[in-house]
């Protein structure tokens, strides 16, 4: 407590330039990754599919993938330069403090004086910052769904459908986000220097009721959840479950083509009663033991402990966030160098540390990476341990194709922003010699082993 104290008083520097630290590092950090995509761009320009993939993968759906992934590198090209001109407009011109007093005007003009606390004024700021960056980013959100998603064939989004998923999330923002905010406010208020420590406990507190009521009034409000049918998948999938101890509850399938043609499925729920969700397109699209092998790889995940470890990595990262802004928190520099002479908000306080922080969570989503990717190979392990070796293969094959994911990357990039292997290295991780035919249906020439690139993530 004492060390962090004096570091806060270390770094209160009358006159520091944090403006201008600030956005070196958003600058900084905006250029590398520019130079990342700019590697992985030249992958993408390959006309030949990995030579793990040969075998399995038709020119046709390679090239298709590949457009796919230039068209998605081009968009995020204009959407981050769009992004990064968004928040140096915000930084150059103090759209900060004077949203913040312009909201006190309305406080001071339309709410009773017995609400006229931070807490208040923070909420009707933040819900119109809200508000402004939602619509300043609705270009940018249009044409990823109706233009770039549209152009390949995975939306199956109508516009009404977008703009009522987009009314139900502001909704959502305001019932939930208006409790949670001013809990986050008022611990701090209330606990002086050591707030850190009630902050970090009401995070967990939050997310043990967010994994809660998720299933029960928030997913039903943008998709169907039906009990999986009686037959071989709910059989198989039942026996998994029984076989590995997995405390199943329920077992749903989820209407994930309403809005898109991409597939998955997942696990979630408290840690003596799961609930497993398959999307509708995986069914439609693989065989019976192909979902099951899945299902064995997402299940490896809860048996090999990786949920728990990566929960209890989240909430010691969240104590050091929750840490370190208690030593920014009361930094008069930090504020007055942003605009803010006369009044210190803490929101205020918290999005500028957020800013501050960014090398830093660079660095963290580079390790979490490495490590996700690591538990991927484990995970698939498992799977072949439980003898799923080749289905999961060809179900992860089915799945590149059906999500026209990328097929090959940039190490650095790859390294940067990929949480799981690309599939050469988990085709090779699995030792898989492929099947009778391409995923096209074409002959394939021989069996040959499916070997990893030949790169270190």
């Amino acid at each position: 407590m004492d060390i962090l104290q004096r570091l806060g008083r270390f770094l209160d520097r009358p006159g520091f330039p944090w403006k201008s630290l600030i956005v070196s590092f958003s600058l900084g950090q905006y250029f590398f990754e520019v130079f990342l995509s700019l590697r992985q761009y030249k992958i993408l320009q390959q006309t030949k599919p990995p030579k793990a993939l040969e075998g399995e993968v038709s020119q046709e759906v390679f090239d298709k993938s590949q457009a796919y992934g230039r068209a998605k590198a081009k968009f995020g090209f204009v959407s981050s330069l769009y992004g990064q001109v968004q928040n140096y407009g915000i930084i150059y011109y103090d759209l900060l403090p004077k949203l913040w007093g312009l909201t006190g005007v309305w406080l001071t003009q339309y709410v009773p004086a017995k609400y006229s606390g931070e807490i208040v004024h923070t909420l009707i700021f933040f819900f119109t910052f809200n508000i402004i960056t939602t619509v300043l980013n609705l270009p940018i959100a249009y044409y990823s769904t109706f233009v770039l998603e549209e152009k390949f064939g995975f939306n199956k989004q109508t516009l009404k459908l977008w703009i009522v998923d987009m009314i139900k999330g502001q909704a959502l923002m305001v019932v939930f986000g208006a409790p949670l905010l001013s809990g986050f406010l008022a611990i701090i208020q209330k606990t002086g220097n050591s707030f850190f420590y009630y902050l970090w406990l009401f995070s967990i507190v939050v997310q043990l009721f967010a994994i809660t009521i998720y299933p029960i009034f928030i997913l039903p409000l943008f998709n169907k959840l039906s009990p999986l049918e009686e037959g071989s998948l709910k059989t198989g999938v039942e026996g998994l479950a029984k076989r590995l101890e997995f405390p199943l509850k329920e077992l749903y399938v989820i209407d994930g083509s309403k809005r898109s043609a991409h597939s998955n499925a997942y696990f979630y729920g408290l840690p003596w009663k799961k609930h497993i969700v398959i999307y509708d397109t995986l069914i439609e699209k693989s065989e019976t033991e192909e979902v099951v092998a899945v299902l064995g790889h997402e299940l490896g995940h809860w048996s090999l402990g990786h949920t728990t470890k990566l929960f209890g990595i989240a909430q010691f990262h969240m104590f050091y966030i929750f840490a370190l802004f208690s030593v920014f928190i009361n930094n008069r520099s930090l504020y007055q160098s942003f605009g803010f002479h006369k009044e210190f908000p803490i929101i205020i306080g918290f999005i500028l540390f957020s800013d501050a922080l960014a090398p830093m969570d660079t660095v963290v989503k580079l390790l979490m990476n490495v490590l996700s990717r690591n538990f991927e190979f484990q995970a698939d392990e498992f799977a072949v341990k439980l003898g799923y070796s080749k289905e999961l293969a060809k179900s992860l094959i089915k799945l590149q194709i059906q999500n026209l994911s990328t097929m090959d990357a940039d190490w650095l990039y790859a390294s940067y922003h990929f949480s799981h292997p690309i599939l050469p290295e988990r085709l090779g991780a699995l030792g898989f010699y492929g099947g009778e035919k391409k995923a096209d249906g074409k002959q394939m020439d021989g069996e040959k082993p499916i070997t990893a690139s030949d790169r270190e993530l």
